[in-house]
């Protein structure tokens, strides 16, 4: 039987399979099925920076006749912030006591502030890594693309510099220019990146003139939005393991990210829908293909159709239907 084992942030992992970081990873029950079904490492539901603040806000907001007194409200942002961490260490340090694999934890930031103190104790809780989940929505017409950039920078280099554990980035595709962004993080340590998160996105509801959120889950047709860029990453940028992430749901969506380049794939909304099982239907789907190929092991195929200087580069670069539209 070929063999599924790959090496991921400096970890030896048993399968491409890694649960990515998801409301289904807060549960240490949830986390011992996944690995019972073949997952080789869960990603632990990420410590929302921007949930601390809300939580904070709204917890004064209900205290309002104490929020005249600067004590107070330092005393309610200061108990929400450990509230917070101390839960989500505990899910770390349970999670290490009850399973096998690697455990990774979550830190999603907006800014550098405070995460030194926070990822020092979510090493000393157990964690094998770290997954930096960063994203600044850029609303000022003053700021330009390098001073965004230079603050998933500051993150990076914050918790690095803070933690001995591995660092991967879990970014979005909104940069001018994706590979340089992924070397710039390489050089600044990162262990890997995460090509792409899948963000909140707003809808409107215009029965009731509200803004709700769009469709929360991923389809096969997401894999397109990270495909092409694990293809070039990996075809240009040396030294880093790419994770892809969004739209992977069945073993054709993995076969296609690992030709690409993908060091390993993140699973989470085909989980939501058909289960922990459904890590075995990939598996599965995976190792027949592999013996159809006669492949032993990952690195035979892996990258083999990425965007490097021996492959057609055009396929992965044409942004236009040009064939398509002609014709047509």
């Amino acid at each position: 039987m070929a063999k599924l084992s790959c090496s991921y942030m400096g970890l030896d992992l048993k399968s491409p399979f890694v649960v990515a970081s998801s409301g289904l990873t807060q549960s240490i029950d949830k986390i011992k099925e996944f690995e019972t079904n073949g997952a080789s490492a869960v990603i632990i539901k990420s410590l929302f920076e921007e949930q601390i603040r809300n939580e904070a806000y709204h917890i004064s907001q209900k205290e309002a006749h104490n929020t005249s007194y600067p004590e107070a409200i330092e005393y309610i942002q200061e108990y929400t912030r450990k509230n917070s961490l101390e839960k989500h260490l505990n899910i770390i340090s349970e999670a290490k006591k009850a399973v096998n694999i690697p455990v990774i934890a979550s830190l999603s930031c907006i800014s550098n502030k405070e995460w030194e103190d926070i990822a020092k104790k979510v090493e000393s809780a157990g964690a094998d890594a770290i997954e930096i989940n960063a994203f600044i929505i850029p609303t000022s017409r003053t700021e330009t693309s390098e001073e965004i950039e230079q603050k998933y920078i500051d993150i990076l280099k914050t918790v690095k510099a803070a933690t001995n554990l591995p660092i991967g980035m879990k970014i979005g595709s909104h940069y001018t220019n994706i590979v340089r962004m992924v070397d710039q993080l390489k050089a600044y340590g990162a262990a890997s990146v995460t090509l792409f998160n899948r963000f909140y996105e707003p809808d409107i509801d215009i029965e009731t003139l509200q803004i709700t959120s769009s469709e929360i889950f991923s389809s096969s047709s997401d894999l397109r939005r990270s495909l092409r860029w694990v293809g070039i990453v990996s075809g240009h940028v040396e030294g880093i393991d790419i994770a892809a992430s969004t739209g992977i749901h069945n073993g054709e969506d993995v076969i296609k990210q690992l030709l690409a380049g993908a060091t390993v794939t993140q699973l989470c909304s085909s989980l939501y829908i058909n289960g922990a099982e459904h890590i075995q239907t990939i598996e599965q789907s995976l190792l027949k293909w592999m013996d159809k190929w006669n492949f032993n092991n990952l690195n035979e195929f892996r990258g083999r159709l990425s965007n490097n200087p021996s492959m057609d580069q055009q396929m992965f670069e044409r942004a236009q239907f040009m064939k398509y539209f002609s014709e047509h």
